[in-house]
């Protein structure tokens, strides 16, 4: 009895060792693991900032959640793994909680399908860098002001204030209007019976005084463009043109030309037409008639 107990004890003690050694392995690959990410995640942040100081903290902050997601998932892969691995040590058949964690695991894929679903599609939104906090989107028949990414849904403020949850999962086409940067586009309508090409002399001039003024060229990327007639309307002719301009200031930069090229088509004494209906009244007839 004595020597069996001793036995006993004996074989215990090496389980206690193998299930020590075993801890202390994973948790040095936890420890090796964090600290490399830490360092190629803090150098690509940094990376990120010196490419574009407008939106690199933005980047970097975005980057800072993946790695923490990241981190969070390695956790519980080396835990559910050393936990498995010690039981097994121990010779405590680790079948039944394998059932129990199956039947679980489907019981909650049923139940929060789309929880999941929004996890994962927030997980790649942020990943994928489709939008950022600050960018103006339209998202499931929604626009406004992305407020915050988080993994289930993505806030935005319209232009009137008002707070959108919009669920990740849901989310079929991301139009970004301010990633970058912005293309303002101007459709400009003057009657037939002006000289086209005299027009479009005036608005490559009013242009160009619009990037060379001092107060507004650092909004502009590039040169602006005319791309000439885009369509003969019912009572007016078209010309559009193009500017590309910094990502948010899209709008600003299109009501200002909206407003010169106004003073200056009524300087120049051309014409913007609009809409009209003429009204012919018949002339009254006696009930004899």
């Amino acid at each position: 009895m004595r020597t069996g107990g001793l036995l006993a004890f004996a074989v215990n003690w090496e389980a206690v060792t193998r299930s020590g050694v075993v801890v202390v392995a994973f948790f040095i690959v936890w420890w090796i693991t964090v600290r490399a990410g830490s360092r190629v995640i803090n150098r690509m942040i940094d990376q990120a900032i010196a490419a574009d100081p407008a939106r690199g903290p933005e980047r970097g902050q975005r980057i800072n959640t993946l790695w923490t997601v990241a981190r969070t998932v390695l956790v519980v892969v080396l835990v559910l793994a050393g936990g498995f691995t010690v039981l097994s040590i121990w010779e405590i058949s680790v079948a039944p909680l394998l059932a129990v964690s199956s039947v679980a695991g489907v019981a909650v894929g049923f139940g929060a399908q789309n929880f999941i679903k929004d996890v994962i599609a927030g997980f790649l939104i942020v990943a994928e860098d489709q939008f950022a906090i600050g960018d103006v989107v339209r998202i499931s028949g929604v626009a406004g002001v992305v407020e915050a990414v988080r993994l289930r849904t993505t806030v935005l403020r319209d232009l009137d204030g008002n707070v959108h949850h919009v669920p990740n999962g849901s989310i079929g086409v991301a139009s970004n209007l301010t990633q970058d940067y912005s293309q303002v586009v101007l459709d400009i309508g003057v009657a037939y019976k002006e000289n086209v090409d005299r027009v479009i002399e005036v608005l490559t001039d009013e242009l160009g005084k619009f990037v060379a003024d001092p107060d507004w060229a650092s909004f502009v990327i590039d040169e602006p463009q005319i791309l000439g007639v885009d369509e003969l309307g019912d009572w007016s002719v078209t010309i559009r043109a193009v500017l590309k301009a910094l990502a948010a200031s899209r709008w600003t930069v299109k009501r200002e030309l909206q407003r010169r090229i106004k003073n200056r088509l009524d300087a120049e004494g051309i014409e913007i037409p609009f809409p009209y209906i003429t009204v012919v009244q018949a002339k009254d007839r006696s009930p004899e008639e």
